[in-house]
């Protein structure tokens, strides 16, 4: 593909910008992985401004990143929820952790150990259970856990959705289709598509596989954090890479399947971390079953995924475009 790396760049951001607009009303009907597939949207966009800022003026891609940056957290409240939910649900289930009426957890299945969020969105359920359903008193820990996280989810997707009709989210779609129509192009936006593309696909390789290579050796919250941050650093690489595969083809392509497999494994790993750190919060329940139960789930889920985790950053020591 002969093009400069401007027209083809917007062309990648346009796809994005679609899928948030799309999403929206969705979100507003509170269809199923609506949530997660308008988060997924925000984030990709922010995730390709940061990676090609070479290509645009600094100023105004800063401003709007930020703004960005805010809608995916209101979005990522309800979708961690919604998640969350899911797994707890799934775990109990697996498990035989029944509610006090002798009844399964809504009969969802459990998450495999890798891709849990793609499981929880893939179930379509619906996230906010009515008020009937929700447990009585006296219910298990499990079921009460499940159903505040369904709650979680209620408030943080009314939320989101209350946001929508303010002025500030209307500047950002305003401000996303100015980007488009009128891109704060600059000087690298002229090079030829597959230089710029090539050379940022460059930069985020070596930032991940410098961050892989520099993994600590101690366990415990410095180790777990800069897991997160490898976690990241692959889900970048994979977005710029899935962004290039219009100019590069193949080599991008398979790029961004590598890396979006290391970020998924990460990714179960840290849903993982965060349901225990959930399962904390709750302490004073920790001589129900229920609550050992979960427990012991959660860290079978975290040792598997680093037990795949080094498989997946093998191709960092050997892969070229």
């Amino acid at each position: 593909m002969n093009t400069t790396a401007g027209p083809a760049l917007v062309d990648a951001l346009a796809a994005d910008v679609d899928r948030l607009r799309v999403a929206e009303p969705e979100v507003r009907q509170d269809l199923p992985d609506s949530v997660h597939q308008m988060r997924v949207a925000t984030r990709r966009l922010r995730s390709l401004l940061r990676s090609y800022r070479p290509a645009f003026a600094r100023r105004p891609v800063t401003e709007l990143s930020d703004e960005l940056r805010w809608l995916a957290g209101l979005l990522g409240v309800a979708r961690d929820a919604e998640v969350r939910a899911d797994q707890f649900e799934a775990l109990l289930g697996e498990n035989g952790a029944l509610f006090d009426d002798g009844s399964a957890p809504t009969g969802k299945k459990s998450a495999p150990a890798a891709g849990r969020r793609k499981a929880a969105s893939s179930n379509g359920s619906k996230k906010s259970a009515p008020a009937a359903e929700k447990p009585a008193a006296g219910s298990t820990f499990g079921a009460q856990l499940v159903a505040e996280q369904r709650d979680k989810y209620a408030e943080a997707h009314k939320a989101a959705v209350e946001a929508f009709d303010t002025p500030r989210y209307r500047t950002l779609l305003d401000n996303l289709s100015a980007l488009l129509a009128d891109p704060p192009l600059r000087g690298k936006a002229s090079k030829p598509a597959a230089d710029l593309f090539t050379d940022v696909l460059h930069h985020d390789f070596r930032k991940l596989r410098d961050l892989v290579r520099t993994e600590p050796e101690a366990t415990g919250d410095e180790h777990i954090e800069h897991l997160h941050d490898i976690r990241k650093a692959a889900k970048r690489l994979r977005y710029a890479s899935e962004a290039a595969t219009a100019v590069l083809g193949d080599p991008a392509a398979d790029l961004g399947r590598k890396a979006k497999k290391l970020q998924t494994v990460l990714g179960d790993h840290r849903d993982a971390v965060e349901g225990l750190e959930t399962l904390h919060t709750h302490a004073s329940a920790s001589e129900e079953p229920g609550y050992q139960r979960l427990r012991a789930a959660e860290e079978a889920a975290a040792a598997k995924a680093l037990e795949q985790y080094p498989a997946t950053t093998e191709f960092l020591d050997h892969h070229a475009l």
